[in-house]
């Protein structure tokens, strides 16, 4: 049985002009349908706001060749994960964003929770991501790696570290570099020191930990910094959940 539960609030605009939507996208949202998850989705609730940017960006397509609607997307947070997304308006408003993704030229900060002691104050991951030995559906940074290795760089900062009932928990901000597909689970992952709530990455933990208290996957996408179509260099943030606020204080020092 799934630790999640969600209250299915809905995204909140966080900003919005001609060319750009930007939302704190809830845990439990999918960015966009992936064609076997029923499950909300931004893009449905994008599109009942603006019908107009039906189409705009890249269509998508399911393992059995259906399409995938993804009109606004330009990047994608995992279903599990809540915070700041940045969503266009128009083709002319993608291109531009995408290409800054790209480029690698988007500052993207996120906040989690981690199971045991992260000692060292920074650090940097770097550590290419292929698919996992054991599970084709997983990526994995560690040895044994199969399929093509792409590079995945992580900058970490422990912000605290502490004990809730006994059992040892660090929190992190996290800088990815790069933007494999669920880099930062991975990275984590393979310091064994696996994101609190993770039911991908953490199965040989969850069970037997009190997670923190926690009922969800502990990440948090908290910063994005990016240049507009408009020429304004902004950043976004996205205010932590309430949760995440109680679980820092449960491990204060």
């Amino acid at each position: 049985m799934s630790i999640y539960s969600t209250d299915m609030q809905e995204p909140e605009t966080i900003f919005e002009n001609e060319d750009v939507l930007v939302i704190n996208k809830p845990e439990g949202w999918l960015t966009h349908e992936d064609g076997k998850t029923k499950a909300p989705t931004v893009v449905e609730w994008f599109l009942r706001g603006l019908p107009e940017a039906a189409g705009v960006g890249e269509p998508g397509l399911a393992k059995d060749g259906s399409a995938l609607d993804r009109s606004g997307v330009v990047h994608r947070l995992d279903r599990e994960t809540s915070g700041v997304l940045i969503l266009a308006k128009n083709q002319e408003a993608h291109q531009f964003l995408k290409k800054q993704f790209k480029d690698r030229q988007v500052y993207k900060e996120y906040r989690a929770f981690v199971y045991g002691r992260i000692h060292d104050r920074w650090a940097t991951i770097n550590r290419p991501i292929g698919r996992s030995s054991k599970d084709s559906r997983l990526r994995s940074a560690m040895k044994g790696a199969k399929g093509t290795l792409r590079e995945a760089i992580t900058d970490l900062e422990r912000i605290t570290v502490g004990e809730y009932e006994g059992e040892a928990f660090s929190y992190l901000k996290l800088v990815p570099k790069t933007g494999r597909t669920h880099q930062l689970r991975v990275h984590l992952r393979a310091l064994d020191r696996p994101i609190v709530g993770d039911q991908l990455y953490a199965t040989h933990i969850l069970d037997k930990s009190n997670n923190l208290g926690l009922n969800r996957l502990a990440l948090h996408a908290h910063i994005l910094g990016i240049s507009l179509p408009s020429g304004n260099e902004e950043r976004f943030t996205a205010p932590l959940p309430k949760a995440f606020e109680e679980a820092a204080e449960r491990i204060a020092e």
